[in-house]
């Protein structure tokens, strides 16, 4: 017999039929379908086969210019490959496509030259997707054009597919055609299912795609000498999760000797490739009662199933779990009868992929989203600014420099130079979503308005060039304070800046001075010597100029430079206190260290002030290092210290007031609750990331929170979240030491039990209180609950995950309204954070990055745009790169 690797000649033969298909009443919802170089003005059409709906890729690429091919050659394709796009600039030139992160999809891209340069020179290039290379493309030897698919799980909601020069000829492109796929079928261990071949038993001619297949995946006939063909003209169940078309499966092959085996044999290419292999199955014989078909598969080598009936009328789809490989000979499939058997082997449809690893990683999403969204925002237009900005690292952005930890790890943009780029407006905010920038080059454009405050919050930043522009108003303090702490901060050229120097009042105040300065001096005179006599009256324990140590409520003696409370902020006496709260008279909770009460200061502010109550465990230990640690650290989501008092037992902290409660009261359905989003609860969990990312890394010494929860998780007016309750934190060591050796301390069930074991504190102790707090925003259940199954949390969601379905894990309150990518990898990180060991366990700030890129998906969900729903039709001869030919005339 014929082996596999001879269909060529017979599939050419079959293109000469016409398509068999009947369009149905599938949506085209997902599918994606361009046709490249196809002008706007002749945008969008129907392909006449099947009525798939076509659009230009116009709006998906940037550069390239639009070709036709020869008319003989129009003929023979018709429209669909009458143009192509063609790329004369640049090294390399990419699609960007909308897609959903986590979902399989088939692609297919398909190139014809057709002369349309009238160069006879047919072009050869390689073509790449993401960051990977995916195949080499070289149509010397394909005057009939050649496609490419594969099933490719995507990352991102972004797909990148890439042509790269490799020579002097042009890449050129003729068409994209991308289809969601179940997210249940075509699974590998690894890599991705570039397709050998796709193939239905049948001595027609037709082949079978969409509207035939949900999919649109092409069906080509096949059949050889030693076959007999049986077909029905029944109704098919095609319910299997492959969904194989039924004019598909209304035929099959059987071996023309009933004793015989039935023999599939084909050499992948190259021969070592790792195979996986999908055989389907349809018994559509009437059978009598006598009769019984039974057959054994053997894929030699590699895959045995013994005893297998088709059923009857039914689709049933046997393949292999994992990547297999043939011997130096090829793959042999048999299908061989059973003793027991009346009936030989039969065999619908095959379909046999190679797996291709895209083993390098992407640049982080976050970074990704945020450079894309500076080029969009000016307008740039450079040609090197195409697929992904840092790899692969011959094609990496011009002016752009990117961090490389190791293969695994997402490259990260270091460095942003976009000096003499033309740029105007005003300096954008987006620059702040490059968490890991440390340089940044904005000179000799044409910005605009004020230096924004946010650049000084950007702490990896060490340089800043704003030379040369039009920028004006004050330079922020935030930002000259970072300049004595080392940040290189270039303002030259900005005539209209204000300097420190020229900021100050006008000469028409200048004889005011001199009285106000005496004035002044008078006035700070006569406070110190006040302070004198009230400090020798009564020793004031958080007195910074006390220059003897002092007993603290555990009986240990605190130094100067431990007790030292830096006195930027105001301090209030307990009678301002009662009066701020009108005599405490609004309670807003109560916690381990007293009630909560709202206040106002100043006639206008609102304040929270947490009053010490006399029986409290925590004392006066706490309140102090709460208030020593709140007067040096300041971060947008961490609650501010407005005052505090501290008058002999009399405590209080007063805090900026968060209208919005904390997450827990959201969560739990208290009385003014809200129903909170997945948007809103990743927004609270990137907010609240980032708060405990400050501490750990942005913090010197780091400090390690100790009571993450729920509760510790305030949220003002905007639901923007920020932490608060601060009297358990304590300062990690740094040099050589890797942990902290304390009493342990926290809230049962956040607790770390490696820290409860061990008493080693480390920051890991906070991811995994983290972590819980993430599994509450997903499931919104108790942390424990003894009724349940498994009563902690993390284990019942550990038992449920095996089940593969997070329906029965995410908060019902949702209404499964949320990207599903984006709830899984959520659920992946919270897991990660709460790894039994320590080590195991990722950094704050990766985990802050990954919770980005999962509020990325999900903003990408509500904001996406109507799918496109244009598709296309192509007739193809098929072997293991597929060649295109002219469709029936």
């Amino acid at each position: 017999m014929k082996v596999r690797d001879n269909m060529k000649s017979h599939l050419l033969l079959a293109i000469i039929g016409t398509f068999g298909v009947m369009i149905g009443a599938q949506t085209q919802e997902g599918f994606i379908s361009l046709d490249c170089g196809l002008p706007l003005d002749e945008s969008p059409y129907n392909n006449s086969f099947n009525g798939l709906t076509f659009t230009s890729d116009s709006n998906f690429i940037q550069t390239g210019k639009n070709g036709k091919v020869d008319k003989d050659v129009f003929d023979r394709f018709g429209k669909q490959y009458g143009t192509m796009r063609y790329f004369p600039d640049g090294k390399r030139n990419c699609y960007s496509l909308d897609v959903k992160r986590g979902t399989n999809y088939d692609i297919v891209v398909s190139f014809l030259y057709g002369n349309y340069d009238g160069r006879n020179l047919e072009p050869s290039f390689d073509l790449y997707l993401g960051t990977n290379k995916w195949a080499r493309i070289d149509l010397g030897s394909r005057p009939n054009g050649t496609r490419h698919e594969i099933i490719h799980k995507t990352k991102s909601n972004s797909l990148d597919i890439c042509l790269v020069k490799t020579g002097t000829t042009l890449p050129m492109i003729s068409a994209i055609e991308i289809r969601p796929l179940g997210n249940d079928i075509y699974l590998t261990k690894s890599g991705s299912l570039a397709l050998f071949f796709r193939d239905y038993f049948s001595t027609s001619v037709e082949e079978i795609r969409y509207a035939d297949d949900i999919y649109d995946r092409v069906w080509y006939p096949f059949f050889d000498s030693p076959y007999k063909q049986i077909t029905t003209n029944l109704d098919i169940n095609n319910s299997d999760t492959y969904k194989v078309p039924k004019t598909a499966l209304m035929s099959a092959a059987t071996p023309k000797n009933a004793s015989e085996p039935l023999l599939i044999t084909w050499t992948p290419k190259p021969s070592n490739a790792e195979v996986y292999l999908y055989m389907h199955f349809a018994e559509i014989e009437a059978l009598e009662a006598t009769q019984k078909r039974e057959f054994d598969v053997i894929l030699k080598g590699n895959f045995n199933h013994s005893g297998f009936s088709p059923p009857k009328l039914e689709l049933y789809t046997l393949y292999t779990a994992e990547a297999v490989q043939c011997d130096s000979e090829g793959c042999n499939l048999q299908l061989v009868k059973t003793p027991k058997s009346t009936l030989p082997p039969l065999i619908n449809a095959i379909e046999v992929y190679t797996v291709i690893e895209f083993p390098q990683v992407e640049t982080s999403q976050s970074d990704v989203a945020a450079i894309k969204n500076i080029k969009a925002t000016y307008q740039l237009s450079k040609i090197s600014w195409q697929g992904d900005p840092c790899l692969p690292l011959d094609f990496s952005w011009e002016n752009l420099r990117c961090n490389y930890t190791d293969a695994s790890t997402p490259p990260r943009i270091t460095s942003l130079d976009l000096s003499n780029s033309g740029l105007t407006g005003s300096i954008t905010q987006t620059l702040q979503n490059l968490t890991q920038l440390q340089e940044l080059d904005l000179s000799n454009n044409s910005l605009t308005g004020s230096i924004p405050t946010f650049l000084a919050n950007m702490k990896s930043l060490s340089l800043i060039n704003l030379i040369g522009n039009n920028l004006t108003g004050s330079i922020p303090q935030a930002l000259l304070d970072r300049r004595k702490e080392g940040l290189v901060l270039k303002l030259e050229g900005n005539p209209d800046l204000c300097t420190l120097s020229s900021c100050k009042p006008k000469e028409k105040t200048k004889f005011l001075l001199p009285v106000i300065a005496s004035a002044a001096s008078l006035l700070v005179v006569v406070v110190v010597v006040a302070l004198i006599f009230v400090f020798r009256k009564k020793k004031v324990p958080l007195d910074l100029n006390t220059p003897t140590s002092m007993t603290i409520t555990d009986g240990r003696q605190a130094s100067q430079s431990e007790s030292s409370i830096l006195s930027k902020k105001i301090r209030f006496t307990y009678t301002e206190v009662q009066e701020m709260t009108n005599n405490f008279e609004k309670a807003l909770g109560e916690g381990g260290f007293g009630v909560v009460y709202h206040g106002c200061v100043n006639g206008n502010q609102q304040v929270a002030v947490k009053l010490l109550s006399q029986s409290s465990s925590q004392g006066y230990k706490h309140f102090k290092a709460e208030v020593e640690l709140l007067m040096r650290v300041h971060h947008i989501n961490l609650v501010s210290l407005v005052g505090y008092c501290d008058e002999g037992k009399d405590l209080a902290l007063i805090y900026e007031y968060m209208p919005n409660g904390d997450l827990k009261q959201h969560l739990s359905g208290k009385p003014g609750g809200f129903n909170l989003s997945w948007e809103n609860r990743l927004k609270i969990a990137v907010d609240a990331a980032l708060g405990l990312e400050y501490l750990h890394t942005g913090c010197k010494p780091p400090i390690v929170h100790r009571d993450i929860k729920s509760t510790n998780i305030l949220l003002d007016q905007n639901f923007q979240a920020k932490l608060a309750d601060f009297g358990l934190s304590r300062s990690f060591p740094t040099g050589n030491e890797t942990h902290v050796s304390t009493v342990v301390a926290g809230t049962p069930g956040y607790l770390d039990p490696e820290y409860y074991q061990t008493n080693w504190l480390t920051e890991k102790s906070d991811i995994y209180s983290f972590g819980i707090v993430l599994l509450e925003l997903i499931t919104n259940c108790p942390i424990i609950q003894p009724s349940r199954e498994k009563p902690h949390l993390v284990d019942w969601i550990s038992f449920m995950i095996t089940n593969g379905d997070i329906t029965n894990i995410v908060d019902p309150h949702l209404h499964q309204n949320y990207d599903i990518g984006s709830v899984w990898k959520a659920i992946e990180i919270a897991m990660s954070c709460v790894s039994p060991s320590s080590a195991g366990r990722p950094n704050m700030s990766r985990v802050a990055n990954d919770l980005k890129e999962c509020l990325i998906a999900e903003e990408s969900r509500i904001g996406e745009r109507q799918d496109m729903e244009s598709k296309s039709s192509m007739n193809y001869s098929r072997d293991s790169y597929t060649e295109m030919s002219p469709k029936a005339r």
